[in-house]
């Protein structure tokens, strides 16, 4: 027999390197963190069928329910307007006719379509309605959060609530009370929404904006920052509409000062 086969064939361990195999390290970490996740449960959202309690306005989009009353919810009716419907059972999530879609319009405002595929707007009279094809300013609501209680600021400057009388949905009050209260539920997994932080160049009120913007990107000839002296009006439209980035960029291209400007 050769010498050759008596040898005994191993993998090849180069200089410094133990001859050991390696076991495979579990992530401890991530273990205990499962653990921890597992342990944490929202026994409000477990009371109404898995639909947790929004607390700020970036979270508002997708699926959502209007709670105005324990364990009741805001429902379309097909001729465009809203009532309270009955209340639910404890576990039990709202019914379809009482989820809205939401539509983050900015940092600030929502808008919200029924499940007729119409959008929730303000009336003349407070009323409620959900009969507008497209957002416009009356379709907009600016959720209000303070002291771990929501409120809803309609259009015309007043707060959402449910007339006692006939349990329509109406914005007739400029004052926040207990009928004015309400509760923005979602059923969208809370790890899936992206918390997209504010950046700096878009951190302060619309004039901080600007130069901050003016900073970043105008070519420093002169070593003066050359600012539009247009009204600021404009802007906070722009803002808005979504379209702030570009109203900005047409304000710098004004001043001939701008090195993305033609």
């Amino acid at each position: 027999m050769s010498d050759y086969s008596k040898a005994k064939t191993s993998k090849l361990v180069l200089k410094g390197e133990s001859s050991k195999g390696t076991k495979r390290k579990h992530k401890k970490h991530k273990k205990e963190k499962d653990a921890k996740r597992a342990l944490v449960v929202d026994t409000d959202a477990v009371k109404h069928g898995g639909w947790w309690m929004v607390k700020k306005t970036t979270e508002i989009t997708g699926s959502i329910a209007l709670q105005f009353d324990k364990q009741a919810y805001i429902k379309a009716l097909d001729n465009g307007l809203f009532t309270l419907g009955a209340p639910h059972n404890e576990g039990d999530p709202p019914d379809p006719e009482e989820i809205l879609s939401a539509v983050l319009i900015n940092e600030d405002k929502v808008a919200f379509k029924s499940g007729y595929g119409k959008y929730l707007k303000v009336e003349k009279d407070g009323m409620i309605t959900g009969r507008s094809d497209a957002v416009s300013a009356l379709e907009q609501f600016e959720p209000v959060f303070e002291q771990g209680k929501t409120a809803l600021l309609a259009a015309n400057g007043c707060f959402v609530s449910v007339d006692p009388e006939d349990d329509a949905l109406v914005a007739i009050k400029k004052k926040v009370g207990n009928e004015e209260v309400c509760v923005i539920r979602s059923c969208i997994d809370r790890e899936n929404i992206s918390s997209k932080e504010v950046p700096v160049e878009e951190s302060g009120d619309l004039d901080q904006v600007e130069i901050n913007f003016v900073k970043k990107f105008q070519k420093f000839q002169d070593k003066k920052l050359l600012i539009s002296k247009e009204d600021k009006v404009v802007l906070k439209k722009a803002k808005d509409d979504g379209t702030l980035h570009e109203e900005l960029l047409n304000r710098r291209s004004k001043m001939k000062a701008d090195r993305y400007c033609k």
